[in-house]
């Protein structure tokens, strides 16, 4: 691996990660929204991506595989945030609300902070991207193409659970109650089960390049961040506070994080 290739290549994609972040906070903070920091988060992966198909100097059909790759899942998530937060620009998510209530009468340079370190977040997550495009061998192995599956399948898991949770909310007759159909059913986060799945092909597919081992650290951050910290436990916090008993049974009965069959 070029070491000063991989330098340049961070330097590159921390400074324009950062400069995004911190003109969305400057939108967030005249809304008084920081859910759209979840929007640029998502948004950030497609401009590393584009940033490493650029200037890295891996072998080019590699590079065009994992960037669009990349790009296509960035989007996509990003845009179905997009949708989703648009429609409700001037009511800032719960979870948001909430962490600015805690953060006292001035939150906004903890905002701008907890802004940055997104963008942060979003360069050290992309550890398998440097990996793989700076890999320079001229073919494409077997377990390159075993991690390209693994995404197919968790890329379209999660565009069905979205998918699914919109059309739930979308039916006025559910307004109040625990959307506990198809993969909801299954699973309480299926979206956040897929998500992290992702995650994992894309290290299976660094495993095919020089130092691929490395890229574990990318699906471990995701699980702890997502079993731990700001998704499944402010996800249920907040679940519990708007659908109260009816999501709390819905609790006991199917499983947190990974889909299996129903209790009861």
């Amino acid at each position: 691996m070029d070491n000063s290739s991989l330098l340049t290549l961070i330097i590159y994609s921390v400074i324009t990660c950062c400069v995004i972040m911190a003109l969305v906070w400057v939108w967030s903070y005249n809304i008084k929204n920081a859910g759209v920091v979840d929007i640029f988060w998502s948004y950030n992966f497609p401009v590393i991506g584009i940033i490493l198909y650029l200037f890295a100097p891996g072998y080019e059909p590699r590079k065009i595989l994992i960037c669009s790759m990349v790009v296509v899942a960035g989007f996509r998530l990003g845009t179905h945030l997009a949708i989703r937060i648009v429609k409700h620009l001037r009511e800032e998510e719960p979870r948001y609300a909430q962490i600015r209530k805690e953060w006292g009468k001035n939150p906004e340079p903890k905002m701008f902070g907890f802004f940055q370190m997104q963008a942060i977040s979003n360069v050290l997550l992309a550890i398998p991207f440097f990996i793989i495009t700076l890999n320079t061998t001229p073919q494409i192995s077997w377990i390159e193409f075993t991690g390209v599956v693994l995404w197919i399948i968790s890329v379209m898991g999660e565009a069905i659970a979205d998918q699914q949770l919109a059309n739930f909310k979308r039916d006025p007759a559910n307004k109040g109650k625990v959307c506990d159909t198809g993969l909801w059913g299954y699973s309480r986060h299926p979206n956040y089960f897929f998500e992290w799945l992702m995650w994992v092909s894309y290290f299976v597919f660094a495993l095919g390049s020089p130092y691929g081992y490395v890229a574990i650290i990318s699906p471990a951050i995701i699980l702890y961040l997502l079993l731990k910290v700001t998704g499944i436990p402010l996800t249920e916090e907040q679940s519990i506070r708007s659908k109260g008993e009816a999501f709390k049974k819905y609790q006991a009965r199917v499983s947190v994080f990974v889909p299996w069959f129903k209790k009861g």
